[in-house]
């Protein structure tokens, strides 16, 4: 399949029109076993609960009778496991979906024929969920226009509920303008109609992709390529007289403009243009700022003390000087995800402060090391740090009402980490540090 992936990806990407005709097929026995290794153990489980090593037991004979249902088309998803997760700093839950190991296989496969078709289609400032491009690549390509180039203002953006709300019809459309293989577009359809059970009750899906399947990442690019990049790219910036550029991570996306006038005016067509494919600016989370080398200046002619700040990727991004007193974008951990993260850890050792300290201790180590990969990049290690002292604070606290005697006192506590060390904090990104694979973007 690998083989015929890449010379599919080659055909499309020397022809941009052109529309492939047969891809059903590439769904076969060895393609299918292959993605189910590929995904990843001890992962939620669908309505009928099959795990990875269940579906292993018998998996010739399970991808045999999936092949088969595939070819006669009577292959029906399950509907999805709805579960819900707490949003940060918020009382609403977000809903996920959880499919059927049998139809993760089956988005696997299909994600890997989309991704052949459309990775030569998408835009250079779509970042989310594509090979070799992460978040940093994002945050990086984004602190280079503000600083290199004319960029005056910010249009933060954020779309009402999108997952939620991707129109069926005009997502097969724009399947429909590079695929032409009903036998795969009907598979595409059904995973989007499939529905989701919720306490024993099943729910027809008429809009909408649910977060949770593998295939959701690939389908909100694919559908924002036409509705949002496609449309940036090729009108707004040609009608702009100023500079203007676009940074997208999935639906999270940031907007940079040289002239104010043309801020606006962008935003105003935004609103039109999203609700033709029936989407929505969520107003109250969306603005206007001034940002970049001028917006000090800007902020005390209005008698503000300092410019305004906005929120990207989990980083809120302000301005501010360099060593040598030039204007430079700064970036610090978002308050919310801050206390989002550290809300989570109390809960956890809330519930789990009485088991062995050697399992406590490790989760921690594990959960510090991916927090700093992340968000350990240039100008947020005071943030970071700030984060580490409050952990020892709550482990301090928790580890303390293990018994009622309180044993714990700072220096006994300080003893206690010198054997049970936590990872320490140091810079895992350079954000001046553009790779060779995000050159080309800029």
């Amino acid at each position: 399949m690998e083989t015929k992936l890449l010379r599919i990806a080659e055909l499309a990407k020397s022809d941009p029109g052109m529309k492939v005709t047969s891809l059903a097929h590439l769904l076969n026995k060895e393609s299918l076993a292959q993605c189910h290794f590929e995904l990843p153990n001890k992962k939620a489980t669908g309505i009928n609960g099959t795990t990875k090593e269940q579906y292993s037991e018998t998996l010739e004979e399970n991808i045999v009778d999936l092949v088969s249902r595939l070819k006669s088309k009577s292959y029906h998803p399950v509907p999805v496991r709805r579960m819900y997760i707490p949003k940060l700093n918020s009382s609403k839950k977000r809903p996920l979906g959880i499919p059927e190991h049998e139809d993760k296989i089956v988005q696997k496969g299909i994600t890997k024929i989309l991704n052949a078709i459309y990775e030569n289609d998408f835009l250079d400032c779509s970042f989310g969920f594509r090979p070799n491009r992460n978040c940093h690549d994002a945050l990086k390509v984004l602190n280079h226009y503000i600083e290199k180039r004319s960029v005056n203002y910010v249009v933060d953006v954020d779309i009402k509920g999108f997952f939620d709300n991707v129109d069926h019809i005009w997502m097969m459309e724009f399947l429909k303008l590079r695929i032409t293989d009903p036998n795969l577009l009907r598979i595409i359809g059904r995973f989007l109609k499939g529905g989701y059970m919720e306490e024993g009750k099943k729910y027809k899906t008429d809009k909408g992709t649910p977060q949770g399947g593998v295939i959701s990442p690939i389908l909100a690019n694919l559908y924002l390529h036409y509705v949002l990049d496609l449309w940036f790219e090729k009108r707004v910036r040609k009608q702009c007289k100023g500079q203007a550029y676009i940074v997208r991570y999935a639906d999270d996306f940031v907007c940079c403009f040289q002239y104010k006038s043309e801020a606006e005016e962008f935003f105003q067509s935004l609103k039109v243009r999203l609700q033709k494919f029936n989407l929505e600016v969520a107003e109250d989370k969306t603005k206007i700022i001034p940002f970049g080398r001028f917006a000090e200046k800007d902020a005390k002619q209005k008698g503000n003390r300092k410019p305004a700040t906005f929120d990207f990727l989990g980083f809120t991004h302000y301005c501010g000087e360099s060593k040598r007193g030039y204007f430079r974008v700064k970036r610090k951990t978002s308050r919310k995800k801050l206390q989002g993260k550290l809300r989570e850890t109390k809960e956890w050792l809330k519930k789990n402060r009485n088991k062995d300290i050697h399992m406590i201790m490790d989760r921690f180590k594990r959960s510090l090391v991916g927090y700093y990969n992340y968000y350990c990049i240039t100008d947020n290690t005071p943030s970071v740090n700030k984060f580490q002292d409050k952990i020892q604070y709550l482990l301090f606290k928790w580890l303390n009402r293990r018994s009622q005697r309180k044993s714990f006192t700072w220096d006994k506590f300080r003893l206690f980490l010198h054997r049970y060390p936590l990872p320490s904090p140091r810079v895992k990104v350079n954000i001046y540090d553009l790779r060779k694979k995000i050159s080309y973007i800029l």
